[in-house]
């Protein structure tokens, strides 16, 4: 039985932090396309007060320190 998928994200509200996050994954992406190849890599885990603490390693590594109450569900 297939899952159902998440809700489009263009229309929803984030939180600073997460919204920070996903507008660098875009960047990274556009910019990857227009160099013609990358590598990219991107982990989370859940940290102190249950804030999610996401790594985005393309070069360079971008930490974002989510807190629980930005993930809408």
């Amino acid at each position: 039985m297939r899952e159902p998928s998440a809700p489009p994200l263009q229309g929803r509200t984030y939180g600073r932090q997460l919204r920070e996050a996903l507008d660098r994954i875009e960047g990274l992406i556009v910019e990857g396309l227009r160099h013609g190849f990358f590598n990219y890599s991107i982990h989370c885990e859940i940290g102190r007060d249950g804030r999610r603490e996401l790594v985005i390693e393309a070069g360079k590594s971008h930490k974002f320190r989510i807190p629980q109450d930005e993930l809408s569900r």
